[in-house]
């Protein structure tokens, strides 16, 4: 990876970390938060007969994490193209 100078270098770096502190953030708040801390209050909302804090813990925290791994793609492609640092294939 080569940039064009330091600052762009530094700047990416700084989205990547940005990015991820966010992504990992949503991670936290839908496995912890919605499968442990706040599973009563889901629980008194069902989804397709299923109290919701049950629904999190067992499958909507999976479909949340892989929503989170193409969302990571997509905008790390994104910022690799902006910092034209990204693969020609």
């Amino acid at each position: 990876m080569s940039f064009k100078s330091e600052e762009d270098a530094q700047a990416y770096w700084k989205e990547n970390v940005r990015l991820m502190v966010i992504l990992l953030t949503i991670w936290a708040v839908v496995s912890y938060g919605c499968g442990i801390l706040f599973v009563d209050a889901l629980n008194a909302i069902r989804v397709g007969g299923y109290k919701l804090g049950f629904w999190f813990a067992q499958q909507g925290s999976i479909y949340v994490f892989v929503a989170l791994i193409f969302v990571y793609a997509k905008k790390m492609g994104d910022l690799d193209r902006k910092y034209h640092v990204h693969d020609d294939d």
